[in-house]
């Protein structure tokens, strides 16, 4: 079978999940993982036959899009801030708005007072370690470090850290029920805060596939580690520090309210979706 008559093969078989669209994109996707064909070369080359080898690559993988499993866990890896990260089922897939919670970052550090070599950062929650990666790649004389729950997941982080050979200090540990020792001047977090209430929402695709640890507050209380990194920024986050976070969206005003006291400035910041999304303060 030729190219494009295994696209539309494709299409097909994945039409009850997928629109057209998603399902072109999702085709494309895999046949530049396993051809190395990219869009342009897709479509010259779309009368090439297609090797059996590579034809029952592409119907195991369609049998597991049939699942609801990310197209992100079949390829092993998915691609952020321009930069490659490997990502299982053991951390959650990064979310575009992870990402603009870096660009506010980066921009406010690079417009911040610092003195950027002598940097010290903590990431809460590291997952796949795509927060700690992206700061220590844009300020490379940092000292960044970064704390996780579960073992499986910073095993992912450190095997990100080393493809893009980066220097983390990863620290295994239960955040919500231990005590920071060091100061920082940036604290950054992307914690568990959807509510428990809230799982009917959650599409099977994220519920089924991504860990339940890093999506969901552990109590019923889903400000619990905003309350954590609260009280710990007025201890551990030094004079003038930064602080970002990724907040739920329907609980803004709240986690504002629980650093307006110790912050001289702190703002709640919408996404491009214009949900609220960020927390970001100066001490």
């Amino acid at each position: 079978m030729i190219i494009l008559e295994y696209k539309q093969h494709f299409q097909n078989e994945l039409s009850e999940l997928y629109t057209e669209s998603e399902s072109t994109f999702l085709y494309s996707i895999f046949i530049e993982h396993f051809l190395g064909l990219d869009a342009f070369n897709q479509r010259r080359l779309s009368d090439q036959e297609l090797l059996i080898d590579d034809e029952n690559k592409l119907q195991k993988v369609i049998s597991e899009l049939k699942t609801n499993k990310p197209y992100q866990h079949i390829l092993g890896e998915t691609e952020f801030y321009g930069m490659k990260f490997f990502v299982d089922k053991n951390v959650l897939i990064p979310r575009p708005e992870t990402e603009e919670l870096l660009e506010i970052a980066i921009k406010k550090i690079h417009n911040s007072q610092f003195t950027i070599q002598k940097l010290r950062i903590l990431d809460i929650g590291t997952g796949s370690g795509v927060i700690p990666l992206v700061l220590k790649k844009h300020f490379p004389e940092a000292e960044v470090s970064s704390i996780d729950f579960s073992e499986k997941a910073l095993e992912v982080a450190k095997r990100n850290a080393a493809f893009h050979q980066l220097k983390i200090n990863f620290i295994h540990g239960d955040y919500l029920n231990s005590e920071l020792t060091d100061y920082y001047d940036i604290i950054i977090s992307n914690p568990p805060y959807i509510g428990m209430e809230e799982e009917i929402e959650i599409e099977d695709s994220v519920k089924g596939f991504e860990p339940t640890m890093a999506l969901f507050s552990p109590t019923s209380d889903a400000l619990i580690f905003y309350r954590k990194i609260a009280e710990d920024s007025k201890k551990h986050l030094k004079e003038n520090g930064l602080l970002f976070l990724e907040i739920n969206q329907k609980l803004g005003p709240e986690t504002l309210n629980l650093y307006q006291d110790s912050f001289s400035e702190v703002e709640l910041i919408k996404d491009l979706s214009e949900n609220d999304r960020f927390v970001i303060g100066v001490k």
